[in-house]
């Protein structure tokens, strides 16, 4: 479903399933997954692509070059950055053109979330199904099945597919457990944890 008020390039590539909404822009080059829902006045910049089943919430801004991966949620008012030192003018005063500087992008790896109104400012990668809080500002990669909180966002724990924070198991320094999927997990640093009973499939 195409709202007839978004404002959708014709060089766009948008799945047949896709829904974009009221007053949603979507720029050229940009690629719409399966199943995408992109809502009301959210913004998706030149040649972002968005994989399938992803959600896109209200206003929620995505600067090229972004690359966001399959099954994302990213919240209402999000933005996803792309200027590491953005200035309106030059030097000498000139007004800055497209030529004055190199976009870099936010790249969201699958089945990740955004929460409301939170900043990723770029370059930053977030991992595999990791969970940003609603207002944090992220400013360094986030690990998989992280959970980071804050301004400047820290990891306040770690979290499963399902979003439900993980526990850790009774007499164990680094084993956790999803008690919603029963998935085990390991902590194999401070800032990395693997799923092991993870198989290789699309997830």
């Amino acid at each position: 479903m195409l709202s007839a008020s978004a404002d959708i390039s014709e060089n766009a590539v948008i799945h047949d399933s896709a829904s974009i909404w009221h007053l949603a822009q979507v720029r050229e080059g940009a690629h719409i997954g399966e199943g995408v829902t992109v809502g009301r006045g959210a913004y998706i910049g030149e040649g972002v692509s968005i994989g399938a089943h992803s959600k896109i919430q209200n206003y929620a801004l995505i600067y090229e070059p972004a690359e966001i991966g399959i099954g994302v949620f990213i919240g209402p008012s999000a933005v996803l950055t792309n200027d590491q030192r953005p200035r309106a003018v030059n030097p000498d005063g000139s007004p800055k053109s497209a030529s004055d500087w190199n976009p870099v992008g936010v790249r969201v790896l699958t089945g990740a979330s955004i929460g409301a109104r939170a900043v990723c400012v770029a370059p930053v990668t977030l991992g595999r199904w990791c969970m940003v809080a609603a207002g944090a500002v992220v400013t360094v990669d986030v690990p998989d099945f992280a959970l980071v909180v804050g301004v400047p966002a820290r990891r306040n724990g770690w979290v499963g597919r399902t979003g439900s924070q993980l526990e850790r198991v009774k007499g164990s320094n680094d084993k956790w457990i999803c008690t919603a999927t029963l998935r085990n997990y390991r902590q194999v640093t401070d800032d990395k944890l693997i799923e092991l009973d993870f198989t290789e499939d699309n997830w």
